[in-house]
């Protein structure tokens, strides 16, 4: 009996480290953040199903614009506001013009510049106004739960082993190593099978409702629009994360948030510009 609990205890560390570190849910307190990472696409999904429900029951009771703005404000309220930090702090730190040490100085310190204030008010704005447009079309609702769930996939690349981390950082090093490159690619198949359902789901929700653009477009158009718009929100990510390495010497927990943020950002981007 002792064995068998101790089993399940295991089991469920990682999920509970993941979501006790990444969301404001109350789980037992965690030893270790090593199951951050390779549960962090679980969180995403769990995330982006809260978020998409909230933002899809407001935009039909008000407007897509209000849907969009709450859609975007429970995902800040439900990981209290971490991936927007990390994302003004690496704004500052990789922005202007200054050494490594000196970045990782103003990274670490508790204020945000003006650089990271207009890198954090435009990635909102952009965020909103893109799902504000998918969520006027026929199963564009679907985008958000997806663009949640590959941010968190962005983020666990960075836990895989030979990535670098920057001076400093007490959760890189935590988490350096932690996700196996199997176990990314697994996560990425299962990424790949649901953003291609959605994208379909959308398809036939347009044709079926009658949608022109969506009949103008063919049924499979979608199924290939949104996995593109996902593998351009990755890249995005990716590309941030080598810029960060030149600059920083690594990634700290503040590039990871950033790194999710940038992909929901062009995610949603991009999936406005091929489906709504």
């Amino acid at each position: 009996m002792s064995r068998t609990t101790d089993e399940g205890r295991r089991w469920w560390s990682g999920p509970a480290e993941s979501f006790g570190w990444l969301t404001t849910a109350r789980v037992p307190a965690a030893r270790t953040a090593r199951g951050v990472l390779p549960w962090a696409p679980l969180v995403g999904l769990v995330l982006g199903a809260v978020a998409t429900a909230a933002a899809w029951a407001t935009a039909r009771a008000a407007s897509p614009l209000v849907g969009a703005v709450l859609g975007i404000a429970v995902l800040a309220a439900l990981t209290r506001g971490l991936h927007l930090d990390g994302l003004a702090d690496t704004a500052d730190g990789l922005g202007p013009l200054r050494g490594r040490d000196r970045a990782l100085e103003v990274m670490r310190a508790g204020d945000v510049g003006p650089f990271g204030v207009v890198t954090l008010v435009l990635t909102l704005l952009l965020q909103v106004a893109c799902l504000a447009q998918l969520l006027a079309t026929d199963g564009g609702w679907l985008v958000l739960t997806v663009a949640t769930v590959a941010a968190r996939v962005a983020m666990a690349r960075t836990g895989l082993p030979g990535v670098p981390v920057a001076a400093g950082s007490s959760l890189g090093r935590a988490v350096a190593g932690s996700v196996s490159r199997r176990w990314l690619a697994g996560t990425g198949v299962v990424l790949l099978a649901g953003t291609v359902a959605a994208g379909l789901a959308i398809g036939g929700g347009a044709i079926s409702g009658g949608d022109s653009s969506g009949s103008d477009m063919g049924g499979g158009t979608p199924a290939l629009a949104l996995p593109a718009a996902v593998a351009l929100g990755l890249l995005a990510a990716e590309v941030l994360r080598r810029r960060a390495t030149r600059r920083l010497g690594g990634v700290n927990g503040d590039v990871m948030g950033a790194m999710g943020e940038v992909s929901t950002a062009v995610t949603l981007l991009v999936a406005a510009l091929l489906l709504a």
